[in-house]
């Protein structure tokens, strides 16, 4: 039990990577806040874990979520000792098509609202000696011409991360960031459906995007993240960790003739 009675906050966790990583810090010992903004979908998680998890319902756009749910954090179990941020608005946006209120609201969401919910958590995250950790993406680096708003909050995302690592580093919190790859999600596998691509598209990828045969699953980037919300990885802060199965920066795909 890695994570043995810690209280941690996961945005984002009623689907996708944030639900993995919910079932899994439960797992590990946990007491989890499941948030999101479908109530059904986070009362049906919630109801598995009875006593283990508790469900807040907010909207990260409105800069008033984040004070809610550190006191939904605090009312249910008394202490917060991490948070997750990793709901994210992933929108699809080109540069002719982005226009200010998209801009506004994909940084809203993305960068904003983990800086507001840290800022609101820092007395707790102090008590307890904290930990924060962002879900960012490989986008943070160039990211793909239709995800021109996306990929400018996770690199705006990555920098928060450092930033609040040296910051509050000497109050003994510390904050780490996961640049996460292709992971098939439900709504990743929706999303490609929808751009045209047949039902089987996870097992007809091309070996330069998924060099093992597949791209990798919620549950992987789960596991990874124990380590990081845990005092194994302490006192390591500042850190950005690149989760793909191949080298990121500067990467330029080997291509075999065999």
């Amino acid at each position: 039990m890695r994570l043995q009675n810690k209280s941690i906050l996961v945005t984002g966790s009623t689907t996708g990577i944030g639900e993995a990583i919910a079932r899994r810090a439960i797992a590990e010992g946990a007491r989890v806040i499941v948030h999101g903004r479908d109530e059904e979908r986070g009362r049906a998680l919630v109801a598995e874990f009875p006593g283990q998890a508790t469900l807040a319902i907010a909207d990260l756009a409105d800069p008033a979520a984040a004070p809610q749910l550190v006191d939904a954090a605090l009312k249910a179990y008394g202490q917060l000792d991490a948070i997750v941020n990793n709901a994210a608005w992933v929108v699809r946006s080109e540069l002719k098509n982005t226009d200010a209120a998209m801009f506004d609201k994909v940084m809203a969401i993305n960068v904003r609202a983990p800086m507001l919910l840290v800022q609101a958590a820092y007395p707790h995250l102090k008590q307890t000696r904290g930990c924060v950790l962002n879900i960012g993406s490989i986008n943070a680096y160039t990211g793909e011409g239709n995800l021109l708003a996306y990929s400018v909050s996770k690199g705006a995302l990555m920098t928060l991360s450092r930033n609040l690592a040296d910051y509050l580093c000497y109050d003994q919190i510390r904050v780490n960031h996961f640049n996460v790859g292709w992971v098939l999600t439900p709504n990743e596998y929706e999303t490609k459906i929808k751009d045209g691509l047949p039902k089987n598209w996870p097992d007809e990828l091309e070996p330069q995007f998924a060099p093992s045969g597949r791209i990798m699953k919620p549950e992987e980037i789960a596991a990874a993240s124990v380590y990081w919300l845990s005092d194994e990885s302490r006192p390591i802060s500042g850190s950005v960790v690149e989760l793909e199965q191949y080298p990121i920066i500067g990467r330029n795909p080997t291509k075999r003739g065999d």
